[in-house]
C-alpha cells in the first residue's frame, strides 16, 4: 500500500484502489468525468513522489502532475488537493 500526502491530510491507498477512489473515500475536492485517462478532468498537481500508469493514458499530463483516476503511486506521494469543504451544521 502506497502512503498519500495531500494539503490536508494523510492516508494510506487500499489495495486496488487508483489515487482518485482514495481521494474521494477521504473527502478531497477531485473533479473527474471519465475515469479512464481519456479527458484529462482529473488532472492534479503532483508535489512529490512517483506514480506509474497500467496503461498509458489518452490525456496529456503535464511534468508536474497525474490523473489520479488511472495511476497507482510508487511509494509515498504528496498532492496539492484540497479536502472539500464541508456545510457547518447550525
Amino acid at each position: 500500500m502506497s502512503k498519500v500526502h495531500t494539503r490536508d491530510l494523510s492516508f494510506e491507498l487500499r489495495a486496488g484502489e487508483t489515487l482518485l477512489d482514495g481521494l474521494e473515500r477521504t473527502g478531497h475536492a477531485v473533479e473527474y468525468q471519465c475515469r479512464s485517462g481519456y479527458c484529462g478532468a482529473c488532472r492534479t498537481p503532483l508535489v512529490d513522489g512517483r506514480v506509474r500508469y497500467p496503461e498509458t493514458p489518452l490525456a496529456f499530463v503535464a511534468s508536474g502532475e497525474v490523473l489520479p483516476c488511472c495511476c497507482r503511486p510508487d511509494g509515498e506521494v504528496r498532492l496539492d488537493v484540497p479536502l472539500l469543504i464541508l456545510k457547518q451544521q447550525a
